[in-house]
């Protein structure tokens, strides 16, 4: 059998058995991406302030429900910072060990792209099984090669834009509000995104700047100002964004 499951990975279930109520009109409230129109989609959930607490991929479930594929270490805490948001709504949060995220890199049958960037290949949940293989060391290095951050300890702690959310498809400026969306927005207004994520060769890692390592690749994740970023080494998905760019004129919901 190939091994695709990523045992990092996994499943919080939105379900509610109130056919009045709407769990996506729920959770569009609170995240940074458009969970009411086309998924699966990268979202993120900030503080107040428009840093990064958690970031997910939002899949529809079966009559509505909805299914986040998180970092597994992370999942039980998104799960109850969610519910913190329920107050008496009739909805049921919790995460299905039942479930399973899969992933491998090239596009095949009954998955989905990646929806931060297609180069990541295709993810999809199945039923979790024992005879599943793990697929998450071939996938980590498959994503740093490619520049991209993911969780916690990559991303914790950072304004989402400068997690690179715009051009990794993880940020919404026309579905209203959300929490954190008035300094998110603002940042984007005013394109004052002073600082990425840039995945960099280790040796080339400011120790200061860095927020994970990953000494069997040789590869590091630091968070640099933008005009100290090498665009040799920046991937290219954010080479646009280095560029000076006029404020965007998309609507700040």
């Amino acid at each position: 059998m190939t091994a695709t499951r990523l045992f990092d990975r996994a499943v919080i279930r939105l379900t509610t058995e109130d056919p009045e109520e709407d769990l996506a009109g729920f959770l569009q409230g609170l995240v940074t991406n458009d969970v009411a129109g086309t998924l699966p989609a990268y979202a993120g959930l900030l503080t107040p302030q428009g840093k990064m607490l958690f970031d997910f991929i939002v899949w529809p479930g079966a009559q509505g429900e909805l299914l986040l594929d998180c970092e597994a270490d992370a999942a039980d805490d998104l799960a109850k910072r969610l519910s913190l948001y329920r107050l008496r709504r009739k909805i049921e949060i919790a995460v299905d060990p039942e479930v399973a995220v899969h992933w491998q890199r090239e596009m095949g049958d009954g998955g989905a792209a990646d929806p931060r960037l297609g180069a990541l290949g295709q993810r999809w949940l199945a039923p979790a099984s024992e005879s599943d293989e793990a697929a998450d060391t071939a996938w980590q290095a498959h994503r740093l090669a490619l520049g991209v951050p993911e969780g916690r300890a990559e991303l914790g702690d950072i304004l989402w834009l400068e997690t690179n959310a715009v051009e990794l498809h993880g940020v919404s400026f026309g579905k209203g509000c959300y929490v954190g969306q008035e300094n998110t927005a603002r940042m984007n207004w005013r394109s004052k995104v002073n600082r990425r994520l840039v995945v960099v060769p280790l040796e080339q890692s400011e120790e200061k700047r860095r927020k994970a390592e990953y000494p069997d690749l040789g590869l590091a994740v630091d968070h640099l100002r933008v005009a100290d970023i090498n665009p040799e080494i920046a991937p290219d998905w954010m080479r646009g964004a280095l560029s000076p760019a006029e404020p965007s004129d998309q609507s700040n919901g």
